[in-house]
């Protein structure tokens, strides 16, 4: 995600936070100022603030721990002022490890509110009268810190459990649901639950809290996003990359100048090119680079060619390649045979020509 600066790194997994997150500082500061709040209590706030996100990052470690158990990589958790985000390789099929990885994360914030709740006297505090308990609560004191976190812990735990898919809830109902049925099926049920839930979300925010207007727009994008990835892989699944690659292509080489290459790009429908040096591939030219590069008529492609590439073999399930794009952020990729030959290569414009066309023969 762009904008985001590591600030720690747990088992693997980089902690991030995104540039947008000081906003959320920046609003708690504002609140407290405007209605006449002490230095003392904007840090009391920012602290809370911050004791908040870091249970966050808690519970996605929580989520990228229990991936990694199953094997499964969390490349970073990013902080957003909605929240955190753990972006891991993929998730898993299988239900039952689909639903320890996404209670993990709610789990984390119970054991911390069954610790709170032995170390502070919640049980006295919510004993108080109301009165008693509004100026006993408006105390800037550690006890009070701690009990707010009590009760954000709670929080976290009971809102990430709503069943709105992809939120914690929703993955738990749609785990429990693939135990009975097909995966693509239990992600549409969950997805619809999920959307359903983003429009009363939606009606709140308008009413109430502008806030859920952006946790509803995450939850109902999110869900279909998420439907139509599943739909998308179970069209792939059992099918390889000799199935949908690219075999009439054009081959450059590295001492050909660009302006060759930008010929080839204005006379046909090709816009990423491999390069080849004794029939092997030695790196991959992208339309974004030679786009850019493009007044350096002069220049050679080995200049500006991508020489960190992943190539496929041909007998790869094109699920993997489709993992594979949304991983490395790349998407054309030279396809080699069981030889090590180089036969072709695969898109992501021609894998989405194959689903189309899969969707069409299995309706």
């Amino acid at each position: 995600m762009q904008g985001s600066l590591q600030i720690a790194k747990v088992s693997g997994i980089k902690i991030m936070v995104h540039w947008t997150f000081l906003f959320i500082l920046v609003w708690v500061v504002f609140l407290e100022i405007e209605k006449g709040g002490t230095i003392q209590t904007v840090l009391f706030n920012l602290a809370f603030i911050l004791m908040v996100f870091f249970c966050v990052i808690l519970h996605e470690l929580g989520h990228g721990l229990m991936a990694k158990y199953y094997g499964i990589k969390t490349r970073k958790i990013t902080l957003l002022p909605i929240g955190g985000i753990a972006s891991l390789d993929e998730l898993p099929e299988n239900p039952k490890q689909e639903l320890m990885v996404s209670l993990a994360g709610p789990l984390v914030n119970l054991v911390i509110a069954v610790v709170l709740y032995f170390v502070i006297p919640v049980q006295n505090i919510l004993e108080l009268h109301i009165a008693e308990l509004i100026e006993e609560l408006g105390k800037l004191t550690l006890g009070n810190f701690l009990f707010y976190a009590f009760v954000a812990n709670l929080s976290l735990l009971f809102f990430n459990l709503i069943p709105a898919f992809p939120m914690d809830g929703g993955r738990v109902l749609r785990a429990l649901l693939a135990m009975k049925t097909d995966r693509v099926k239990a992600t549409q049920i969950a997805a619809s639950i999920g959307q359903l839930i983003a429009m009363v979300f939606l009606l709140l925010g308008m009413l109430f809290n502008p806030f859920l207007i952006l946790i509803a727009l995450f939850v109902f994008l999110g869900a279909y996003g998420e439907n139509k990835m599943v739909q998308q892989l179970s069209l792939l699944k059992g099918h390889t990359v000799k199935e949908a690659m690219l075999t009439q292509i054009t081959f450059v080489q590295p001492d050909d100048p660009i302006e060759k290459v930008v010929g080839l790009i204005l006379s046909g429908t090709e816009k990423d090119f491999i390069v080849t040096e004794n029939d092997k591939p030695v790196g991959v030219l992208t339309n974004a680079s030679i786009i850019k590069n493009a007044k350096n008529k002069k220049e050679q492609v080995r200049a500006i060619m991508d020489t960190e590439f992943k190539t496929m073999n041909w007998n790869a399930p094109l699920k993997e390649v489709f993992r594979t794009i949304d991983v490395k952020k790349a998407y054309y990729f030279p396809v080699l045979d069981n030889r090590g030959q180089l036969v072709g290569a695969i898109d992501m414009v021609n894998i989405n020509e194959f689903i189309l066309l899969q969707s069409k023969l299995d309706y």
